[in-house]
């Protein structure tokens, strides 16, 4: 019942938006608005793709289509880090250098849900007061909704319209448990993994998790009496990504400092990703892993689509608290629980 309000809560709140704003709720008005690179128009098909209405949902894919030969001319990076580590401030000033030079900038941060109303909890247009209001920049904090690993289900879409938009550079912010960045990785052409010295032995798990997967590793906050410790911690990262098997696309991940409060190493992170993509384009591993990006999207959407069908079938809704106390009690294990659900799914009968 919680969950239903919630819901119920967060899809008013999506109506009183779309209320709110000037453009009709038609698709050729919104592409129309997205391509002149109205701001408002962007928000508004975002807030349409969060959307469970069926109304926007098909509103929304429409959008989507239309703007599909518009995206792709960017460069999307995934930037993540344990909490603490500095990724808004980070971003804020990663952004800020980027717009000095005339780069548009488009920052999709996909937050913790509240577990009251389901919105974006951490505020990242609050933490990001300066960018925020930057003319060439868009902050679009997202909740996760309850996907899984934390990244939202429209952000693969949220990119694709972004792009059509004019912005150059996507990044996209994971809340950084540990899970989103499997996701995220599949979504993104660069990889950033942001660290601290120092951290402690609780987060070296999540180290080796996502080391690996990374194509540059910067410690930051690496100011001030930290700034020899960060030093050392980046050459003891860069010794360890050496004994990592080489890469199938070439590519040497790099390794740094920087100091996010200070605005200082940022331009070092820049020029590793425009080396990144100039490298990864000239040996035509930038445009594989853009297809697989669209395959990967494409089973994750027929993934969530058999998952809603599924659980909103009738008999499902019906047998599916039953099954489960079955299953926890022990009469029932689960594969013979699942095996007749999805007898109830198919519509066969169980022998």
């Amino acid at each position: 019942m919680e969950k239903s309000n919630a819901n119920s809560a967060r899809e008013k709140a999506i109506e009183k938006f779309l209320k709110s704003q000037q453009e009709s709720q038609n698709s050729d008005e919104l592409v129309k608005g997205i391509l002149g690179g109205n701001q408002g128009a962007l928000a508004k098909a975002i807030t349409l793709l969060e959307s469970t209405n069926p109304a926007h949902i098909t509103l929304a894919s429409e959008v989507v289509q239309k703007c599909l030969q518009h995206s792709g001319n960017s460069i999307r990076i995934g930037i993540t880090g344990v909490p603490g580590v500095g990724k808004s401030t980070f971003i804020e000033a990663f952004g800020t250098l980027l717009t000095s030079q005339g780069i548009k900038v488009a920052v999709l941060a996909v937050d913790p849900s509240s577990s009251v109303n389901k919105g974006s909890i951490l505020g990242d247009k609050t933490r990001m007061e300066n960018l925020s209001t930057n003319p060439l920049a868009f902050i679009r904090p997202s909740p996760s909704s309850g996907s899984l690993g934390g990244v939202a289900n429209a952000t693969r879409e949220s990119i694709l319209l972004c792009e059509a938009a004019g912005f150059q550079v996507i990044i996209v912010e994971t809340v950084g448990v540990g899970q989103s960045e499997y996701l995220v990785k599949e979504m993104v052409d660069f990889f950033l993994l942001l660290m601290l010295s120092g951290a402690g032995d609780e987060i070296q798990g999540i180290k080796r998790g996502i080391m690996e997967m990374a194509d540059a590793l910067f410690v930051n906050k690496a100011d001030g009496e930290n700034k020899i410790l960060a030093q050392k911690a980046a050459q003891a990262y860069s010794n360890a990504l050496h004994l990592f098997p080489a890469r199938e696309d070439g590519w040497i991940p790099q390794t740094g400092v920087c100091s996010a409060l200070k605005e200082d190493g940022i331009e070092q992170v820049w020029e590793v990703i425009s080396t990144f993509k100039k490298d990864q384009i000239s040996n035509k591993e930038f445009y594989k892993r853009r297809q697989y990006q669209s395959k990967s999207w494409l089973m994750n959407q027929v993934n969530g689509a058999l998952k809603n069908q599924f659980f909103s079938h009738p008999l499902i809704q019906k047998n599916l608290d039953q099954i489960i106390a079955q299953v926890v009690s022990g009469a029932k294990t689960p594969y013979a629980g699942s095996q007749e659900l999805m007898s109830l799914f198919l519509d066969k009968p169980t022998n």
